[in-house]
């Protein structure tokens, strides 16, 4: 089996810079690491491995230096690597990032399962997962608790509905994307380190794509564009009161009515 796990490097902190003019995140700089809900879908593909056997590929779209989540996930055990990357694709939102991300997947070329995570702790979303499948035309699934059972042509899972836990048989090639403690993540090996230092990560820019229409790609490829980001202000005014309950809820009900709350 061809499984496909798409990864991103996040920033590994929250103190990050946003661009005033195109409202996108200053990641130069910046400490980075993997998302860490990409870590549950890469070990569901390493378990799925051990069972069935075949290929895990990891790919991620990013700068440059988001070779390093790549070699992170060699370190864990994928097999190989490639990397989507250009200028052109910088101020992506989530509907060219997905767009973009199928465009490679479609140059890497065999896969019978992609596997991402829920979601990403930059943005929050949980939208590029299915919108990747939609673009690609496969089926796919969303907030997959566990897998049950894979088959020859098909793989049935358990996911998290709002209100129900519901069980799905879903046919390859597809594409799903899990929840967070699917399973425990493992650590990266040192020895694999070593053994993949020189391990060959695919490059994948614009002109290797299907679709070269610059148009579809980065900030002109965005149909949603940020009209105003910035940090939450910090407010640490504190203040403490004493009294029984009815002094107390007193105390309340006229500070909700002074705050305009009420």
């Amino acid at each position: 089996m061809d499984i496909l796990v798409c990864i991103k490097q996040v920033p590994g902190t929250s103190k990050v810079e946003v661009d005033p003019v195109t409202g996108v995140l200053k990641r130069d700089g910046v400490d980075s690491k993997m998302n860490p809900y990409d870590l549950y879908a890469l070990e569901t593909a390493l378990k799925i491995k051990e069972q069935q056997g075949g290929l895990v590929k990891v790919i991620s779209m990013g700068p440059p230096q988001a070779k390093d989540v790549i070699k992170e996930a060699y370190m864990m055990g994928a097999d190989e690597g490639a990397l989507v990357t250009d200028r052109k694709f910088a101020g992506a939102d989530v509907l060219a990032t997905a767009y973009t991300i199928s465009q490679g997947v479609k140059k890497i070329g065999n896969y019978d399962l992609i596997l991402c995570g829920k979601q990403t702790t930059d943005g929050d979303t949980a939208q590029v997962g299915p919108e990747m499948a939609e673009y690609l035309s496969i089926p796919h699934i969303a907030n997959v608790l566990k897998i049950i059972e894979i088959k020859e042509k098909s793989v049935i899972v358990e996911m998290d509905m709002p209100n129900t836990i519901e069980v799905a048989e879903i046919q390859f090639p597809c594409l799903l994307t899990v929840e967070k403690g699917i399973f425990q993540p493992r650590l990266p090996s040192y020895r694999k380190k070593l053994s993949t230092k020189d391990r060959e990560i695919k490059i994948i820019t614009l002109q290797d794509f299907e679709d070269k229409d610059e148009k579809k790609y980065g900030l002109n490829g965005s149909p949603t564009q940020v009209e105003k980001i910035f940090p939450p202000s910090i407010n640490n005014d504190r203040e403490t009161w004493t009294g029984n309950g009815e002094q107390l809820s007193f105390k309340i009900a006229t500070k909700l009515k002074q705050l305009k709350f009420v």
